[in-house]
């Protein structure tokens, strides 16, 4: 999950159990250490970060194994996670945070709905804050984390006649408001995003066109650390395509 992945260095443990041959349940625990690579104002280091979570669920196959559901719980607790001073004159020097907490559900849906037809949709709320600190208040929201973020995709490629291969896709991407630094002095607004494909494929030759930002949606992207760095302007509509041949 790109939105709470802890990178994770051992221990590590990661269980499951299947119940009914449709239904299994999952658990994982992983705790992370990871040195930093920025300075304070002083130029000293700053201490390492550390992490540690948990992440149990349900995965379920559903229409004769034609669709795989998984619901997730999640909980992550991180320590000294780097942020800009908000004393620095250059807005270049750091302090470690002291501790922040991500915990929400993700639900992600995949498979052929009938042939030809495929989905892969995602839905993710996320309640992100800082939990202890001497800088920033306890109980703001972390930078650049929405409550609620989902997407779906589904491609449809005609399975029978002369024009066999031809597939056509598309997709949306949401995005919630989210706080814009760890002082939630401003927000950055939610935003829908349209992306569509068209592609012909055959056994040896492959040939695709995509289509992202259908409607040249302006929204602002990015992590930010600050009202300057990190805030980052959405691609306009773009049209990208690509040639496979197979030999």
């Amino acid at each position: 999950h790109s939105s709470h992945t802890v990178d994770a260095c051992p221990p590590r443990f990661r269980g499951g159990n299947q119940p009914t041959p449709q239904l299994s349940l999952y658990g994982s625990y992983s705790r992370s250490f990871t040195p930093s690579p920025f300075t304070d104002t002083a130029g000293n280091l700053l201490e390492p970060e550390a992490g540690e979570g948990f992440e149990v669920g349900l995965k379920a196959e559903l229409f004769d194994q034609r669709l795989i559901a998984t619901l997730a719980y999640f909980d992550i607790t991180r320590q000294n996670v780097a942020a800009v001073d908000p004393n620095s004159l250059t807005g270049f020097d750091f302090l470690a945070t002291g501790e922040q907490r991500s915990q929400g559900i993700e639900l992600d849906i995949a498979g052929e709905i009938l042939p030809g037809w495929n989905v892969i949709a995602n839905y993710a709320y996320t309640d992100a804050r800082i939990t202890r600190d001497n800088t920033f208040p306890v109980g703001n929201g972390l930078a650049g984390i929405p409550e609620n973020s989902a997407s779906l995709w589904t491609t449809y490629t005609l399975q029978s006649g002369d024009w066999a291969g031809l597939g056509f896709g598309i997709g949306v991407n949401y995005m919630g408001d989210r706080p814009g630094d760890l002082d939630n002095s401003f927000r950055m607004g939610d935003y829908w995003v349209t992306n569509a494909a068209i592609f012909y494929e055959q056994d040896d030759f492959g040939l695709s066109l995509y289509f992202n930002n259908l409607f040249d949606t302006n929204y602002v992207q990015g992590l930010p650390l600050n009202r300057v760095r990190g805030i980052e302007p959405g691609e306009p509509f773009t049209v990208t395509g690509s040639i496979t041949f197979r030999f």
